[in-house]
């Protein structure tokens, strides 16, 4: 007899199923508050009202994907992200390029904040005037949600931004509270006067030294503070207000009626305050995240959350959920370590620092999560590597991150890099770099120098680094126009509301004669192009680089090694890749002893070939070996 199951019961079941992740956050953060037992009729309504006005394909891809909860732990998953405007021009004409990034390989498209901001300066985009209308120079609302009907036909995801620290203080909420609504004014944090900002300062790390020193932000039109982590035009929302809850959770679920699949919450390692801290990644973040995603999952199952915290390695863990959240608060979170000690090893010809912390601070296994795992992203590169890690090895931190930003800025003798220095901070003497993924990697300085070898090294640089996120476990993202290595753009010093951020170096405007010539295969560009698509194909024909296998570090005999094992259960793969520009031979019996039975590389197809007992890996060589 066949089971008619309504949507009234399956909201109900998926309310009881997510209820120990709801509830008793809530009532931990918000329960002692006299509005409480309001706020928590507020919130049931919103999330059916969410449910209700879900359409029926979206209701069966919810139910679909509770039936499949690792879709995007899988293989065959692939990310993209690019701005907008920058790939394509308009939400509108994405739906024109989706052939190019389906032959690349790509089903998760990251499109950059998108949502309506403040005029500039607006942070990129990330200071956000409305969270329900699109930027009017990128479309409509509609035009994203015809976009995200179009990707779906095609199985492919749609990835958005949703700030959730700050908002514009152009935003209706901040215009309310500077008019003096005391409903509104609660939803910040404002002060009478400079008292407790300057205690809470005392603890607090400027993000934006250069630009916007300090926390807060005087009102001169009120005479008030205003907190302000990012830019004065950004205001920390009060996250201790159920209110600011409960309106973020109905964007969430207008966002994913739109067809949104995957939200990346920002900066939300700031949503917290508590004096004589950091307020970064306090405990009442964690409740906070893991009440967001049982919200989503209850109203709208399909969507997943991708947490932007770019923090250290056991920090970053946190936010895939550990201790009483494990596998309860993110789906994914961007593997940021991967990612500096890649650069970290090309730089140094030498691993040991790598393999020291990834095998010391990641677990083999994340339950109910993975990694976002990439070489280059829209920001820019901070040196993530602590004094404690440096000083195991026999290293300075400061003076490590001082070379590895030296050398990519191309100031350090013998280096192949071109980029620029980010945000110096003088008081400690760290600085960040920008730069495209082939300008760091060394392709531009030896375009302009017509040094064919370095050209030829550069090309293997990039295809070492998209072979290890391709198998390192997770979901391997590609930022815009490194496909086909586009280099830095110098003319963003010639826009005045770019020109004191080099982060517009690495965001150059997409070329698609570029992207056609890259189809020959023979220029650089187009060696990269095939050689990623090769990758990510290869990548998806391996249901061993599933998301949830295991992923052990292991320790080669030699530094210039970098190699990791896949623990399926139909055996492992190891992984191994060659940071140095030499030939280096690994043993065949260390080979043998992690469980290598088959001398064929998964990667290229092609039969390994040992000598006197030994791999020769060529210079920035790669190998996935059974």
């Amino acid at each position: 007899m066949p089971v008619d199951v309504s949507a009234k019961t399956l909201f109900d079941l998926r309310a009881a199923r997510s209820a120990d992740d709801l509830w008793p956050m809530l009532d931990s953060l918000y329960g002692a508050r006299e509005d409480y037992d309001a706020f928590r009729e507020a919130l049931l309504k919103a999330l059916r009202d969410g449910w209700s006005r879900r359409s029926r394909d979206l209701k069966l891809l919810d139910l679909k994907r509770d039936l499949e909860p690792d879709w995007f732990q899988r293989s065959d998953m692939v990310g993209y992200a690019c701005y907008t405007d920058r790939f394509a021009g308009r939400v509108s004409d994405v739906a024109g390029r989706l052939d190019y990034l389906e032959s690349l390989g790509v089903n998760y498209l990251h499109l950059m904040p998108c949502l309506k901001p403040r005029p500039r300066p607006n942070d990129g985009g990330y200071s956000v005037q409305d969270y329900r209308s699109l930027n009017p120079e990128l479309g409509t609302m509609q035009d994203l949600e015809r976009l995200a009907k179009e990707m779906r036909g095609r199985g492919m995801s749609l990835c958005i931004d949703l700030v959730l620290n700050h908002t514009a203080r152009e935003h209706e909420w901040a215009k309310k509270a500077i008019a003096g609504d005391p409903f509104y004014r609660d939803f910040y944090y404002i002060f009478d006067d400079e008292v407790e900002p300057r205690a809470y300062e005392r603890t607090l790390v400027e993000i934006f030294p250069n630009d916007a020193p300090g926390n807060f932000t005087y009102l001169p039109e009120v005479d008030k503070w205003v907190w302000t982590t990012f830019n004065d035009h950004q205001w920390d929302l009060n996250w201790s207000n159920p209110w600011v809850f409960l309106e973020i959770v109905k964007v969430m679920l207008f966002l994913a009626n739109k067809g949104v699949d995957v939200l990346r919450l920002d900066a939300v390692a700031f949503m917290w305050k508590r004096k004589g801290t950091r307020c970064q990644s306090e405990p009442e973040v964690h409740k906070l995240l893991r009440a967001l995603r049982a919200c989503t999952r209850i109203a709208a199952a399909a969507v997943i959350h991708l947490e932007e915290a770019i923090v250290g390695p056991a920090e970053m863990l946190t936010y895939l959920g550990r201790g009483e959240h494990e596998g309860r608060e993110g789906n994914l979170a961007y593997h940021n370590n991967l990612m500096v000690h890649y650069w970290s090893a090309l730089a140094t010809r030498d691993t040991r620092l790598m393999t020291k912390v990834l095998a010391e601070n990641f677990p083999e296994t994340l339950p109910n999560a993975t990694y976002a795992t990439y070489l280059r992203c829209h920001d820019d590169i901070g040196w993530a590597i602590t004094d404690e890690d440096a000083g195991a090895m026999g290293l300075s931190g400061l003076a490590h991150r001082d070379f590895l930003s030296k050398f990519y800025a191309g100031h350090f003798p013998d280096s192949f890099a071109k980029g620029a220095y980010f945000q110096i901070n003088e008081d400690t003497g760290d600085s960040r770099i920008s730069g495209t993924l082939a300008s760091l990697a060394g392709l531009e300085k030896a375009m302009d120098e017509g040094d064919a070898r370095g050209k030829e090294l550069a090309v293997h640089r990039i295809l070492l680094g998209n072979a290890l996120i391709a198998s390192f476990g997770g979901i391997p993202l590609i930022f815009m126009g490194d496909e086909v290595a586009l280099l830095n753009d110098h003319d963003y010093r010639n826009d005045p509301l770019r020109t004191d951020d080099s982060r517009w170096l690495h965001r150059p405007v997409m070329d698609w004669e570029h992207v056609a010539n890259a189809q020959d295969g023979a220029s650089p560009e187009g060696q990269i192009f095939s050689g990623t698509q090769h990758i990510l194909a290869r990548r998806k024909a391996i249901p061993e680089l599933h998301g949830a296998v295991a992923t052990r570090i292991l320790f080669p005999d030699r530094p210039e090694i970098f190699a990791f094992a896949r623990f399926a259960p139909t055996g492992p793969i190891l992984c191994l890749f060659n940071f140095s520009e030499q030939i280096v031979p690994v043993d065949e019996n260390w080979l043998k002893a992690h469980g290598a039975t088959e001398f064929k590389d998964l990667l290229s197809q092609a039969d390994l070939t040992l000598s006197d007992g030994v791999l020769n890996m060529l210079p920035y060589g790669r190998v996935w070996v059974r």
